[in-house]
């Protein structure tokens, strides 16, 4: 199996929006594994072309999205700077596929976190503070006809996120509890608490530091971790106004032009 062919192929789809069929139906010996380093071949082509990571995005955190496609364990991605809209800037349409919008908790670190053997309380010692935030999922697979490794060789279905601007001190909040509300259009999609991600929100990016050990991956100090989304994510079309409200951090708003 190519890695690189396949990265290219993928890449390719993002840049002219013209999606591929599953990976899994080509290839049938597509592990998860190996689809990690297709997506770690793409992301070091990004990097040859000027692109800098800044952070990293855990999904399938839920168990409901776990159960969907058969998995008992999240997935990662990589966040790059391109990535990354302001507070107050409109998302493009055009620009995507079949975007999707998640309400998120994002870890702010001031230290380095490397697995294995990283806990909860290691993630707290390492983070600055905690920011609401956007995360824009997408695929390149055409109709999100996905398996896990379909979406973790496509950067775990990555295209764009925007912070808060608020950001408070990780003891300060009880990330389990905390309260989240997803309004479309001024109206409630969705709502739910930190809890639903892995029982943590701390425990997604405990997992995500542990996981990354086995690729003698860090996550580095200064970067920005998306833990995963509280409820499920909903779909985006130009015209598009999202808001997500968290209890103690304040709400963020998202238009699609």
């Amino acid at each position: 199996m190519d890695y690189q062919t396949i990265a290219t192929e993928l890449l390719e789809a993002e840049t002219n929006r013209r999606p591929v069929e599953p990976l899994t139906g080509r290839y049938p010996g597509l592990t998860p594994d190996k689809a990690y380093q297709i997506q770690l071949a793409g992301i070091k082509t990004k990097l040859a072309a000027g692109r800098r990571v800044i952070g990293k995005k855990i999904g399938l955190t839920s168990r409901g999205m776990q159960q969907l496609l058969g998995v008992n364990e999240p997935d990662y991605g990589h966040l790059l700077d391109n990535m990354l809209l302001l507070e107050g800037e409109p998302c493009q349409r055009e620009e995507l596929l079949w975007p999707r919008v998640e309400g998120e908790l994002v870890f702010i670190l001031k230290e380095t976190i490397k697995g294995p053997g990283v806990t909860i309380a290691d993630v707290f010692r390492a983070t600055s503070g905690i920011m609401p935030a956007f995360e824009i999922v997408d695929s390149r697979i055409r109709d999100w006809k996905i398996k896990l490794p379909d979406t973790i060789a496509d950067n775990a279905s990555s295209a764009r996120l925007v912070l808060g601007s608020r950001m408070l001190p990780i003891n300060d909040l009880d990330l389990r509890l905390i309260g989240m509300v997803l309004e479309k259009n001024g109206e409630m999609v969705s709502s739910g608490a930190g809890a639903a991600v892995l029982g943590h929100p701390a425990a997604a990016v405990a997992w995500l530091a542990n996981r990354l050990a086995a690729f003698d991956i860090a996550l580095e100090a200064g970067e920005i971790v998306l833990s995963g989304a509280v409820t499920a994510a909903e779909d985006a079309q130009a015209g598009d106004v999202f808001t997500v409200s968290f209890c103690g951090l304040g709400s963020l708003n998202l238009k699609f032009v």
